[in-house]
């Protein structure tokens, strides 16, 4: 049986971006502190104790997904903005966008009497295709100890070069187990899923999962994390979430007001406040616009 590789947390990204590009996924070992992993449990244990079990065999009727965690938990907003992560994100994911964007962030707890989920590729949230693309950066943040025995995930190393179709064996399956505080790093290409869970304790994963900023996110965060909750957050974590233009024109809304008493396109941190659109209430992106120009004649060029 193959085995993940397990990393520092304070990796270099480079080392981590390596073991990604080899194995499509690896452990970062006591990435948070228990005392902040049991804080961040029990901030989160009112909302996953009233969530319903899944609603199919994919999603689990032994498991449960609780999601909106940006609105729901101060705690999960620095792990959502952790910068060794975010390294990753800049080197597997801006080479394909001007912008990466928050996927998805929910905490998967498996339950005692799980079987094991269908292996397959998170990035076929979009469908098959892009290929050649890699769209997406996933954590699985461990707040229990994962074991083979109560769900760790099941990792194919090197599947991220599979063709679709291709089915993992027994022996090529590795277990993502790895103590209370690390995370699992990896990429929406690489075949994965959630183990059974035959011991008699649930575990807890923390998913927090970014995109290329051109794609559609899976958790609607307009509507897991209005704009009366996002204009509290940092304006960093804000943008990350989806409150920022992806590209020039990628973005941009029209304030349904009366005639003549608001602007006809801003970006949407004007939904958030504080921000005003230029003199002629355009898009305000001219930076991006700048951006676009300046890849085009490096690509013309062969720069």
């Amino acid at each position: 049986m193959p085995s993940l590789v397990h990393l520092p947390a304070d990796a270099p990204a480079e080392e981590i971006t390596a073991a990604l590009d080899r194995d499509g996924a690896l452990i970062l070992d006591d990435a948070l502190p228990a005392a902040d992993v049991d804080a961040l449990a029990a901030e989160l244990r009112p909302w996953v104790e009233a969530t319903p079990t899944g609603r199919d065999s994919f999603t689990g009727d032994h498991t449960t997904r609780t999601g909106a965690l940006v609105a729901r938990s101060p705690r999960i907003r620095p792990l959502v903005m952790d910068r060794r992560i975010l390294a990753v994100c800049d080197a597997v994911l801006k080479p394909n966008c001007h912008r990466y964007q928050l996927h998805l962030a929910q905490l998967i707890r498996i339950m005692p009497g799980q079987g094991a989920q269908a292996i397959h590729r998170d990035r076929w949230a979009w469908g098959r295709q892009m290929p050649g693309i890699e769209p997406q950066v996933n954590t699985i943040w461990a707040l229990t100890d994962f074991t083979a025995a109560n769900g760790a995930t099941q990792v194919i190393p090197g599947s991220q070069v599979w063709d679709d179709d291709r089915k993992a064996l027994p022996h090529e399956i590795a277990r993502a187990e790895m103590k209370k505080g690390s995370v699992l790093v990896y990429t929406g290409t690489v075949f994965h899923s959630g183990g059974a869970n035959d011991a008699d304790h649930d575990r807890w994963g923390l998913n927090i999962t970014y995109s290329l900023g051109w794609l559609r996110q899976e958790e609607n965060m307009y509507l897991s994390c209005p704009p009366d909750v996002a204009r509290t957050l940092d304006p960093e974590l804000a943008a990350l979430v989806g409150y920022a233009m992806s590209n020039y024109a990628l973005g941009y809304y029209t304030p349904p007001l009366p005639p003549g008493e608001g602007p006809e396109t801003v970006p949407p941190e004007w939904a958030l406040g504080g921000m005003k659109p230029d003199a002629e209430g355009s898009l305000g992106g001219a930076e991006l616009l700048d951006e676009v120009i300046a890849r085009a004649k490096r690509k013309a060029e062969g720069v």
